[in-house]
């Protein structure tokens, strides 16, 4: 009896806890594309757990709860693509990952020497490059297909609480559903 890949990824994927995670971290990348437009230039970030997720930055509480109420409404309408964020954690992971196993291939047999090493210098960083470049678009397709889902279904916000640690100023956003 074979494994079935697919079904078994899609059990993982639409298991309770990963669920929640991937639709509140569609739902922090959502808020992040409205703040960034209300606030343009503000630095921000965000972090998502399946309790609800962190906005980071120096955002009044009401626009950031104004904010999330207005992501999960069009998220709701079917705007998908708020769901997607070019600065993306999944997106750096991939970029680091492609870049870096590209740059040890072009190392493969290498002798112990630095002049071997320095040798293929050029061939790792050309394959490093070709490695970011390829990166791009596989980003953005594993924020789509794994790391957050467009669909908020039941979820909905709970609360919006700030916090400030000296200079650094969150705010938890608290869903659930």
């Amino acid at each position: 009896m074979g494994l079935n890949v697919a079904s078994l990824t899609d059990s993982l994927l639409n298991s309770p806890t990963i669920s929640r995670i991937r639709r509140n971290h569609a739902l922090e990348h959502a808020t992040l594309h409205i703040l960034a437009q209300r606030f343009p230039g503000k630095s921000m970030a965000g972090h998502s757990n399946p309790r609800g997720f962190w906005i980071l930055g120096d955002i009044p509480p009401e626009e950031v709860r104004a904010a999330v109420e207005s992501a999960l409404a069009r998220l709701r309408a079917g705007e998908s693509r708020l769901a997607l964020h070019p600065n993306c954690g999944t997106n750096l992971a991939v970029a680091g990952i492609a870049a870096g196993l590209s740059a040890w291939l072009a190392m493969l047999g290498t002798g112990n020497s630095r002049r071997d090493k320095l040798e293929r210098l050029p061939l790792a960083l050309s394959l490093a490059t070709f490695g970011l470049i390829a990166a791009q678009p596989l980003g953005a397709i594993l924020q789509a297909r794994v790391t957050t889902c467009a669909e908020p279904g039941d979820l909905r916000l709970v609360d919006v609480i700030p916090k400030e640690g000296g200079r650094l100023k969150a705010h938890r956003v608290v869903t659930e559903g």
